[in-house]
């Protein structure tokens, strides 16, 4: 079977849209509709009139699609792909931590469960967290969950005395301070950039520090350098894809692996076969209370306000 023929027929039979994260293996990628970061995802998401979705990522990402789209189908390939950032919070203790300091105002990086959107005030992703945190008055304190590095990141950048969940994403703290150095010895006219998830003392490295499309844009803006890659290693597919004469190194990992550098488990649980089933029995399907759903939206929905 020709899956690419066979998932672009469905596709149009269907009326259905792929949406993909950078992180998607490369074929994923080609065959995506759209390609993009959590603020992308979430913006086409929103704006699609595709009675279909079909959402190549994690389970957060698809729960916010369907957040954004009740009426919609909306299908995950796998339904196990999930995400260590998200499950470093469980809504229960969340809840009563949040109970605990109620003058704050919770900001939740949009890396977490439709249970923590609807526990939250506003959403953000690493594309406009330093913006909607920068909305809030100064005199408001807050507190920001479920990413710690990307909190201390936001702290740093702004001076803001924010509380912060203690939750972490293991592909962005998987980077090897010791092996990076040592390659950027070997290679000393490779620029680092970096993703805000990323351990401080990795970011204290980088030349450039932003979300993966932001990363991109950078690459693309000075498309006559070199770079050492600090995020999942998907990404430097499109990277490649858009600057091909662009010399990219992926950071190395802590661990030795196959490829030497940082790669999301979850996110490579999709394939194309799985992609092809999921288009063709509309399943597994994402669902959400509808109690949470309708929490969940708002503080979503503020984010996309302030990110137009």
């Amino acid at each position: 079977m020709d899956l690419v023929k066979e998932i672009q027929r469905l596709k149009k039979e269907k009326n259905a849209v792929i949406l993909a994260h950078y992180y998607q293996v490369p074929e994923i990628q080609d065959i995506a509709d759209y390609v993009g970061d959590s603020l992308g995802l979430s913006q086409k998401a929103a704006e699609t009139d595709a009675d279909i979705i079909v959402f190549a990522g994690v389970h957060f990402m698809a729960e916010t699609a369907k957040i954004l789209n009740p009426s919609k189908t909306v299908v995950l390939p796998d339904l196990n792909a999930g995400c260590s950032l998200a499950d470093s919070c469980p809504p229960e203790d969340f809840a009563a931590f949040t109970k605990k300091h109620p003058d704050h105002v919770v900001i939740t990086y949009v890396n977490c469960s439709a249970e923590i959107k609807a526990l939250s005030d506003i959403v953000c992703t690493s594309s406009n967290a330093l913006k909607i945190v920068q909305s809030i008055p100064k005199e408001t304190p807050i507190i920001f969950a479920p990413d710690r590095n990307l909190g201390q990141y936001i702290i740093n950048e702004t001076g803001r005395d924010m509380l912060l969940w203690d939750g972490s994403c293991i592909v962005h703290e998987a980077f090897s301070i010791d092996k990076l150095i040592e390659l950027h010895k070997k290679y000393p006219e490779h620029k680092i950039i970096a993703h805000p998830e990323s351990e401080t003392h990795i970011l204290d490295t980088a030349t450039y520090i932003g979300s993966t499309s932001g990363m991109i844009n950078f690459v693309r803006e000075h498309a006559n350098e070199k770079f050492i890659v600090a995020t999942e290693a998907g990404i430097l597919h499109k990277m490649q894809e858009e600057m091909p004469d662009t010399e990219l190194i992926p950071a190395p990992a802590k661990e030795d692996n196959t490829c030497a550098c940082s790669e999301c488990h979850f996110m490579k649980m999709n394939t194309m076969q799985k992609l092809y089933d999921c288009l063709l029995n509309e399943s597994p399907q994402i669902d959400v209370d509808e109690k949470i759903r309708e929490r969940a939206l708002l503080p979503i929905e503020r984010m996309l306000e302030l990110s137009k």
